[in-house]
């Protein structure tokens, strides 16, 4: 199927909130793309709730919504490589990442599709691109204590971006959101093979668009708190994006 939009949707445990992430897509967005759903070896009942969903909607929806499961727990990281994949050979111009837990607003995505649209889509005096744009939490001041963020997340994000502030060429207020559109172009330049399976994998990618000159974009998006458990371990993520700055600073 032909599509402007390739999103894909990282689904680990998430029976309860899948059905109400897929249902903020606009009507507009989902005319436009295909939906992949990404079963992370989920132990809750993940794949009724698409099912359940997926019995709502109309014949067309229908067509653009795909379903696929890792029967073991790959990481997050491995479900982002299936994701840009699948994105780049469906031929999409665009390639949204959408988190299944509702932390993100899918209801935004229109917004990030066509900015991203009209940036590369106008003369650069400098012929750079923009190879994606991410949703900020911190560009509202206040936005992420009041969405009821955390205090060590605060305290931490803040850290660590301050410290990737000063190893990368573009400065970002927050490095560490996973709600990103990608020119399908800039993925194209991807090694996906070699990039991690885990949760660093989205600065990652950020860094090497970083490293290759192209531009990143950031929008402001609200913070979205509600107590659920998060599988992220803070510390090790933190060790593994502190490694990536001093990867950085030694090149």
């Amino acid at each position: 199927m032909k599509c402007d939009h390739f999103i894909f949707v990282p689904a680990y445990n998430v029976a309860d909130t899948l059905a109400s992430v897929l249902q903020k897509i606009s009507d507009e967005v989902w005319n436009t793309s295909v939906i992949l759903v990404i079963d992370d070896g989920s132990v809750d009942d993940t794949r009724g709730a698409f099912e359940n969903f997926v019995a709502t909607l109309d014949s067309n929806k229908k067509s653009r919504l795909r379903y696929m499961r890792f029967e073991l727990n790959a990481g997050y990281g491995a479900v982002v490589k299936k994701g840009i994949a699948e994105g780049l050979r469906s031929g999409a111009e665009l390639v949204a990442c959408l988190h299944g837990d509702g932390q993100y607003p899918a209801e935004q995505l229109d917004e990030f599709f066509d900015y991203l649209k009209t940036v590369n889509h106008v003369d650069h005096e400098d012929e750079r691109k923009f190879a994606l744009v991410q949703g900020s939490r911190l560009l509202t001041r206040g936005g992420a204590k009041a969405g009821n963020m955390p205090l060590h997340k605060r305290v931490g994000g803040a850290f660590l971006t301050a410290v990737e502030n000063l190893a990368f060429y573009q400065k970002l207020t927050d490095r560490h959101s996973g709600f990103i559109v990608y020119d399908s172009e800039f993925l194209r330049t991807l090694e996906l093979d070699k990039l991690s399976t885990s949760f660093d994998i989205d600065l990652e990618i950020i860094s090497i668009a970083d490293s290759l000159g192209y531009k990143l974009a950031e929008l402001p998006i609200p913070t979205r708190y509600a107590g659920e458990k998060s599988n992220l371990n803070v510390f090790t993520y933190g060790l593994r994006v502190l490694r990536q700055v001093v990867r950085r600073f030694g090149t």
